[in-house]
């Protein structure tokens, strides 16, 4: 999927106290199929960026537009409808449904896409969830896993519907090197093999070898770095 952002400037204000812009982007294009490290320091804006590629943060100003739509033109069950289809989110805090099982959790994005049945749902998830290591644990709640056995699900979720665009939020903040290479591994060959676009939001120096384009994100504008700069 193509990503656009043109003009984009994101700003918060609270009572009291002076008004913060965050994000200020003139031209930015991510093509179908790239995969791409976002950096920048903490509260440099990224996770702002990837909530309003998400569709879930209207920006304050300017065009997004995912796929050739514009997404903020949609009307907001429009806009739902697209990310639960064609959107993979990792959420750095996860966000999975306390309530729902991990096999649950990783089935949610099929069901709202409405694309297969009950069966073929349930096996795609157990198949993703083996993949992440998770094998033993399809019956645990979140509470009962680990913060890195929640983010494996999280993933795990993320992939479950075969998006068109992946975002990621520091997908390796709470893994040991081992499991952030596995995560890593799994991430980007699915991306590669269904030619989604994924982008990655970390300060993780051991991730910027994987990428062949790495942006960061200084003073609410994007710049782009060579391949293999630090």
């Amino acid at each position: 999927m193509d990503v656009l952002l043109q003009q984009l400037r994101h700003t918060y204000t609270a009572p009291d106290l002076e008004a913060r812009t965050v994000l200020e982007i003139d031209a930015w294009q991510a093509v179908s199929g790239e995969q791409i490290l976002l950096r920048g320091i903490s509260g440099s804006g990224k996770t702002t960026l990837l909530n309003i590629l998400a569709g879930l943060l209207p920006p304050t100003a300017g065009v997004v537009q995912c796929g050739g739509q514009s997404l903020y033109a949609l009307p907001e069950n429009q806009r739902d409808r697209l990310r639960a289809t064609t959107i993979g989110y990792i959420f750095q805090m996860h966000h999975l449904a306390p309530t729902l099982s991990a096999l649950e959790n990783v089935e949610m994005p099929l069901v709202f896409g409405r694309k297969l049945n009950a069966r073929d749902r349930s096996a795609r998830a157990r198949a993703l969830l083996d993949s992440v290591g998770l094998h033993d644990f399809h019956r645990h709640r979140p509470v009962q896993l680990s913060t890195g056995q929640r983010l494996r699900v999280a993933v795990a979720r993320a992939l479950a519907a075969q998006p068109a665009l992946v975002l990621a939020d520091e997908p390796t903040a709470a893994l040991d090197p081992q499991s952030s290479q596995a995560v890593m591994d799994l991430l980007q060959e699915n991306c590669r093999s269904s030619g989604a676009t994924l982008i990655v939001a970390s300060h993780d120096p051991a991730l910027a070898h994987r990428f062949d384009r790495v942006v960061d994100l200084h003073n609410g504008a994007l710049h782009e770095t060579a391949p293999g700069a630090q």
